[in-house]
């Protein structure tokens, strides 16, 4: 019986100097430009690498040439027969997996787990491009992309900083991330929103990723809006919290929930925290924010607050 590859990085049959994402039944739309390695090649998904081993020399004797003489006809015929094996891959079908084997490979090894979400170094400034979940957002006036990323998510920021009310350390008055649905098979864009919005709650407002009660801590919360609303070109949800906590003014918190539009179509979670404070940013940010997420290369797909696909209270 065959069997597929492992999910991972392998050369992209049409275009061999970048590397695709194989999720493990299809080719993706992920692609990356692979690391420099300190070795000459990597094996292609479904092609047994070649080794050649250095033999010890004999001195002299027309046996010694003739041992030599064969090893290298062996070498050249290796090589005629993995270039011919690797041409044809290259004009095959692009959209065509890593080849199968009859039993689950060892190699090629993906060079990475899994794909991370990530922005694109020559991106727009007023844009930030999750890759990973092929959508793109717009940067609102006043905010800024992140310098650094936890695990797999994007985030925009606003760029000051203030002494937080609560435990001692540096808050901001609203944050934006963007991070792929894991450890569920849940496909309800309403369901993981109603789920996700008390995390996305304790994580603004409660505790951090320290343990530390930055705003002392949340005393109540009232939903101020849910309902559908077009994302991308895809129908999604969304969940508004008015939260208010035991030092500082607290704030607001938006958990919203779509399929993505590329590769396995993965739930895109999006939450969004902004401060209920002078200083802070407008709430109208974040209608602006969900009407301009886009798909990657499609700046014309509507979606949004307001859209046809409307909230309701």
């Amino acid at each position: 019986m065959s069997m597929s590859p492992p999910p991972g990085w392998y050369p992209d049959p049409s275009r061999p100097a970048v590397e695709r994402w194989w999720d493990g039944s299809a080719w993706t739309e992920h692609r990356r430009t692979p690391e420099a390695t300190v070795h000459l090649g990597r094996a292609r998904p479904g092609l047994a690498a070649t080794v050649v081993r250095p033999v010890p020399a004999r001195t002299g004797g027309r046996r010694a040439r003739a041992v030599a003489l064969g090893a290298a006809g062996a070498v050249l015929v290796a090589s005629i027969v993995t270039g011919f094996l690797v041409l044809q891959d290259d004009d095959g079908d692009p959209t065509a997996g890593p080849a199968p084997t009859a039993q689950a490979p060892d190699e090629p090894t993906p060079t990475s787990a899994s794909p991370t979400a990530s922005a694109s170094a020559t991106e727009d400034p007023d844009t930030l491009t999750d890759e990973l979940n092929g959508i793109t957002l717009p940067v609102p006036d006043g905010w800024e992309k992140a310098d650094h990323t936890v695990g797999d998510e994007l985030t925009l920021q606003t760029p000051n900083t203030y002494d937080c009310p609560g435990d001692p350390g540096f808050c901001r008055h609203g944050t934006i991330t963007t991070r792929t649905v894991t450890g569920t098979d849940e496909r309800s864009p309403e369901k993981l929103a109603r789920r996700d919005i008390k995390d996305a709650a304790d994580a603004a407002y409660d505790h951090d990723a320290l343990d530390r009660e930055p705003f002392g801590g949340i005393t109540r919360h009232a939903r101020v809006k849910s309902g559908t609303v077009a994302v991308a070109g895809r129908g999604g949800y969304f969940v508004r919290w008015r939260v208010h906590t035991e030092k500082g003014p607290g704030g607001y918190v938006q958990s919203l929930a779509f399929p993505s539009s590329t590769g396995s179509e993965a739930m895109v979670i999006v939450r969004v925290s902004i401060d209920a404070a002078d200083g802070a940013p407008p709430l109208s940010d974040i209608d602006e924010l969900v009407d301009g997420i886009r798909p990657i290369g499609d700046s014309a797909t509507g979606g949004g607050v307001g859209s046809s696909v409307g909230p309701t209270p």
